[in-house]
């Protein structure tokens, strides 16, 4: 029988489940080291390899308004989340729940001031109709706590038919440019799981919420259209910029936090602080959907900076205001020390030489971050920040000898099969694991009979089609019985694939939007190429070509030993002039390149062949043909 970290009791001292907020945690007696069950000498073994990530049983499974299957606390967390309008005091407005961030406002004697617009124009014009039900104040200006929530800007222009100052953080367009650029894919990709794009929202898979907001886009709002409007007044990025906005005074100060180009919004002459740090869950070092690595140490001055303020007010990005200067105070301190205790505590761990498997073990939160739901594990897991916290700070060796040279995965996979008897004594161990409830071991066991095989695509993810169901219902089992978001969402979008009912190759192949393309710089896209070169396309390939648009841009590329390297094209001999709108056409496979030409949207300086000959080169389906 497997144990867990702790025995939790209720006020009446009775064991019971995952604890309430009624409940306390009672931790099993440390040995004065690592958190370890009694009696283990603190050591790892198979009685407490466990970290909290999931539950062991099915006690907590609970059934949502909607049908929806997973733990009581996450579905709990969606009454924190509900489309709200907060005023935690008068003439300043937080819209919960409208999607997957906040939309905040506050009033001052000059105007409205709006504060972030989501992630598409119709969330934002929902939230701007709704507090103008409450203020007749005009708007006066826009404000972005950091890049991810800007989309819905063209909606409050629209509503008002005149512009406003933009205020950001001069590195928004260098982010956004490298989301929607070299990375595209993969984070299309990641935000689909993540996000539980394709979900179903009701029923046993339903979406439950998104332990930051509870959808990623209302449904009342579609169909979506986004915009992004770039600041036109910039904070400055190294210090607390002081200005004046709508009449009211505020200190701007740099916060990165999931965010590198995030700040603190501060009001004093309201008591009221703006910010991107304090989230109504455990703050995600590591993002399952994948990004750049978040550093705790930054986000621990951004949060002592925002305790040293004393505000009366707290409003977020995610999740609803906090009120009480003593309260936010306590909130700041205990959520701070989380983040500093998983950092600590990790870094102790490594430096011991413990392998970044047993640190996921020995690093859990102790029961004294319990108290607030600010630090329960409603978005992502200790144990991937843990593993995040190692990656980023000493890069993914961890001492473990086998990593250093690991066996090909499909040579890898099969000589395990066969060392385990075969692939029937394996499926009949992953099904008695299963049963069991032990849950990581059945998942191991299950995938290296799907990963021990290659799908028509050519990817190590085949399987038949038996084992593809079994591995999908253990990934379902864990999203019933974790209270992250994150992960069910990950684990349920992946079964749902495994089984036939989502086709997500289309996330699996870098994709450039026409709206992407016509609203970014144009010879953004022309670098972004480089990462799309097909090697065994590109062998014997040495050429230059220059592209050149109407509004006087030019960039290049020099396609040599397989590697496409931007240059300014002036030594090009071939080149060619396209608009920004025949450009966005080809590069969305909406188009291609030789009807362009056809149709005299192209014109052409050198041999159209050797042109073709360089474009040929990417992975595109468009661009060469």
């Amino acid at each position: 029988m497997l144990v867990s970290r702790f025995v939790v009791r209720s006020r009446d001292g009775s064991p019971t489940g995952w604890p309430s907020s009624e409940d306390s945690w009672e931790p099993l007696v440390p040995d004065g080291d690592f958190l370890r069950c009694p009696g283990q000498d603190g050591r790892v073994t198979v009685r407490n390899s466990h970290p909290a990530s999931f539950d062991l049983d099915d006690t907590n499974i609970s059934t949502g308004p909607k049908g929806q299957i997973g733990h009581r606390r996450h579905i709990e967390q969606t009454s924190r989340l509900e489309r709200k309008i907060w005023s935690p005091r008068p003439g300043v407005w937080s819209v919960v729940g409208n999607g997957l961030s906040n939309q905040s406002f506050v009033e001052g004697p000059e105007g409205l001031i709006c504060i972030d617009t989501g992630e598409s124009n119709q969330e934002m014009a929902w939230a701007l109709a709704e507090v103008q039900k409450l203020t007749d104040a005009p708007v006066a200006a826009v404000l972005y706590t950091h890049f991810h929530y800007m989309g819905g800007t063209r909606a409050i222009f629209d509503a008002i038919d005149r512009d406003v100052p933009i205020w950001g953080h001069p590195g928004i367009e260098g982010n956004l440019a490298r989301i929607g650029g070299e990375v595209s894919a993969a984070a299309q990709r990641g935000l689909v799981h993540q996000m539980a794009i394709l979900m179903p929202t009701e029923g046993e898979d339903g979406t439950i919420n998104l332990g930051l907001g509870e959808s990623f886009r209302h449904q009342d709002h579609a169909p979506f259209t986004r915009e992004v409007l770039l600041p036109d007044n910039f904070f400055d990025p190294e210090q607390t910029t002081v200005a004046s906005v709508a009449g009211l005074s505020i200190e701007v100060t740099p916060a990165p936090s999931d965010a590198d180009d995030s700040v603190t919004i501060w009001f004093p002459e309201l008591g009221v602080a703006v910010n991107n740090l304090l989230w109504p869950t455990l703050f995600n070092v590591f993002a399952i959907r994948g990004e750049e690595y978040r550093d705790p140490r930054v986000l621990l001055n951004g949060l002592d900076h925002l305790a040293s303020l004393g505000a009366d007010h707290l409003v977020g990005c995610h999740g609803p205001p906090i009120s009480g200067a003593e309260r936010i105070a306590e909130d700041i301190e205990e959520y701070r020390d989380s983040i500093q205790f998983l950092w600590d505590q990790t870094v102790r761990g490594l430096n011991r030489g413990l392998t970044t498997d047993e640190l996921t073990e020995a690093v859990q939160l102790p029961a004294s971050f319990d108290r607030t739901y600010l630090t329960h594990q409603y978005y992502g897991l200790v144990e991937h920040h843990v593993r995040q916290i190692h990656a980023g700070l000493r890069g993914w060796f961890d001492g473990h000898e086998a990593l250093l040279f690991p066996t090909p995965p499909l040579e890898r996979v099969a000589k395990l099969i066969a060392g385990f008897g075969g692939a029937e004594e394996v499926r009949s161990q992953s099904k008695a694991a299963l049963a069991d409830g032990d849950l990581r071991w059945s998942l191991e066991l299950a995938t290296w009979l799907v990963r021990g095989d290659v799908d028509a695509q050519g990817r190590i993810d085949g399987g038949s089609a038996d084992d593809r169901m079994h591995l999908a219902s253990i990934l379902r089992a864990i999203g019933q019985r974790t209270t992250s978001a994150n992960v069910r969402n990950w684990v349920i979008t992946r079964a749902l694939e495994l089984e036939g009912s989502l086709d997500l190759s289309r996330f699996r192949t870098h994709r450039f939007s026409h709206g992407d393309v016509v609203s970014n710089p144009p010879d953004l896209y022309v670098k972004t190429l480089r990462v799309v070169v097909d090697p065994a396309k590109a062998e014997g390939i040495d050429d230059e070509l220059r592209w050149e648009f109407p509004d006087g841009t030019r960039a290049g590329l020099r396609v040599r030993r397989c590697v496409a390297v931007p240059t300014d094209g002036s030594d090009a001999e071939l080149a060619i002039a396209i608009d920004l709108e025949t450009w966005a056409q080809v590069m969305s496979t909406k188009m291609t390149f030789s009807d362009a030409v056809n149709a005299g949207l192209v014109e052409v300086t050198g041999d159209l062949n050797r042109i073709r000959s360089v474009l040929s080169v990417f992975d595109h389906a468009t661009l060469g043909a």
